[in-house]
């Protein structure tokens, strides 16, 4: 179980580093599409928060304390920080591609090993950010696509 905690409070650490860099996003995002992303921005960042909410609430269901500071949060993240600046929108997402390809990554290695330890309410909770993650890949690289 431990092993699964590990990986959900790095995961949970990615999630509060990624919702801190989607709201980056959203106040700094300049251009012609603005408004457009401006708003997408928004419905990712509470569609994290939620998660973030999720994550660590599953955390203290298997009997164990989520990370909860900026702390630990940043010793254990591996999604990189947006930098203060302006920024247009294809550089967002170029990052938001790395960035939900880490958490799907993550979010794949702790289904395994939930799998593996049959933890069950870990693996399906964790199918849900799978496709997800997966769609949201999808839908960010259309964008990203030359004609």
């Amino acid at each position: 179980m431990e092993e699964i905690v590990k990986e959900m409070n790095i995961f949970l650490s990615d999630l509060a580093c990624f919702y801190r860099k989607l709201q980056n996003y959203h106040w700094n995002i300049i251009g012609e599409d603005f408004f457009e992303v401006h708003v997408k921005l928004e419905e990712y960042y509470n569609e994290i928060n939620e998660q973030i909410d999720e994550i660590a609430e599953h955390i203290l269901t298997l009997g164990y304390e989520p990370l909860g500071t900026m702390e630990d949060y940043i010793a254990n993240k591996t999604i990189a920080e947006a930098k203060n600046e302006k920024v247009k929108s294809k550089e967002i997402f170029e990052n938001l591609i790395e960035d939900y390809t880490i958490l799907l990554q993550e979010s794949t290695k702790i289904k395994k090993i939930a799998d593996e330890k049959n933890n069950y309410s870990t693996s399906s909770l964790i199918d849900e950010y799978i496709k997800a993650y997966s769609k949201k890949l999808w839908m960010l690289k259309s964008c990203t696509m030359s004609n």
